[in-house]
């Protein structure tokens, strides 16, 4: 098959004709119909996560057709259109048993831990557990962003935040991430305000319900503050950095909530203790979404309430997408990319 591979950390990524996957037992093949373009993959590239083992095929956010099954698979057929979350549950400890599959502590991650989506084909462990089935009126390139970027804001504002209609909440980042929680909690009648360095991303971000954009400077907790009327009920950090993550405490009010998605390659990261303790702040951690939980999010897609095709900004090739990917570390992106690997 054709994919895109890295041999070495920070190195030159190209297409390169590479064995297919075989089929996990458990598990399946799925041949991919479109993969998005994601931050993380940049992570995994650089060498920030050290589950990556080179040489090595990026993308874990995929939507496609079963193209094997392994022995034991009884809910999946070849030719059923899935996706999968990012992370997969090993489907036998008490975590996935629990639902809470996301946590699952011998987890795989298409990507990361094996050979991954930007590619014609991907290998699933645990398919009974970890694959999804996606509606047909959702569109590949839009059902694409869902394994990553939007489903894991979708907990994070639901699940781990619980928004409530009225509530402030800050979005630092208006990447993917960052723009699907801002329609995510305006959708469930929350006032979002995004705050990124690119007036094209703040842009986009009014667009798709932000209340008000900052431009990322040094004041924007007291900027925040002055919106809000005393901080933010919510921050949600989107980006992944010492400076976002301590900017998010300090921009809540008092009682606040603080979700940390962007993953910070610097690893502990300094964040304003005192405050947390003399205001008593919430700090959460979220980590994808387990396929469990797909169905509440994609009943509201179905609705028209989410509507992830409106972050979407383009579709390349493999070979654009080798271009593109090392670029993610610096690069301010507006949406989301997808690449088809038949293109």
């Amino acid at each position: 098959m054709k994919a895109l591979l890295y041999e070495t950390f920070g190195g030159p990524i190209g297409v390169a004709d590479v064995a297919a996957p075989a089929v996990p037992p458990g598990g399946a093949v799925v041949r991919v119909a479109a993969s998005g373009l994601c931050r993380s993959d940049w992570h995994a590239w650089v060498g920030h996560d050290d589950t990556v083992a080179l040489p090595h095929v990026p993308g874990h956010e995929f939507v496609g057709t079963v193209e094997a099954v392994g022995a034991g698979v009884q809910r999946w057929r070849v030719g059923d259109r899935v996706t999968a979350p990012f992370v997969n549950g090993c489907g036998e400890c008490v975590w996935c048993r629990s639902g809470q599959a996301q946590v699952c502590p011998n987890q795989t991650q298409p990507g990361f831990t094996h050979w991954g989506s930007h590619a014609e084909l991907v290998a699933v462990r645990a398919a009974d557990l970890n694959l999804v089935a996606v509606p047909d009126a959702l569109d590949d390139a839009s059902a694409a962003s869902l394994g990553c970027r939007f489903a894991t804001s979708y907990r994070a504002v639901a699940e781990r935040a619980r928004v409530e209609a009225g509530e402030w909440v800050a979005v630092f980042g208006a990447g993917g991430v960052g723009l699907s929680a801002i329609m995510i909690a305006a959708a469930r009648g929350g006032r979002p305000i995004a705050v990124d360095r690119s007036p094209a991303a703040l842009e986009l971000a009014l667009r798709l319900g932000a209340e008000h954009a900052v431009l990322a400077e040094d004041d924007i907790s007291a900027r925040i503050a002055d919106l809000t009327g005393g901080g933010a009920h919510v921050s949600i950090d989107a980006v992944g950095a010492a400076a976002t993550a301590a900017q998010g405490v300090r921009s809540l009010r008092r009682r606040g909530r603080h979700v940390q998605i962007g993953l910070l390659a610097e690893g502990m990261t300094a964040l304003p203790l005192d405050r947390v303790i003399a205001w008593e702040l919430d700090v959460l951690g979220s980590h994808g979404m387990a396929a469990a939980d797909y169905p509440s999010m994609l009943g509201l897609v179905a609705s028209g309430a989410l509507r992830p095709q409106e972050l979407l900004t383009g579709t390349v090739g493999l070979a654009e997408a080798a271009e593109l990917l090392p670029q993610a570390g610096t690069a301010s992106p507006t949406g989301i990319t997808v690449l088809d690997p038949r293109r």
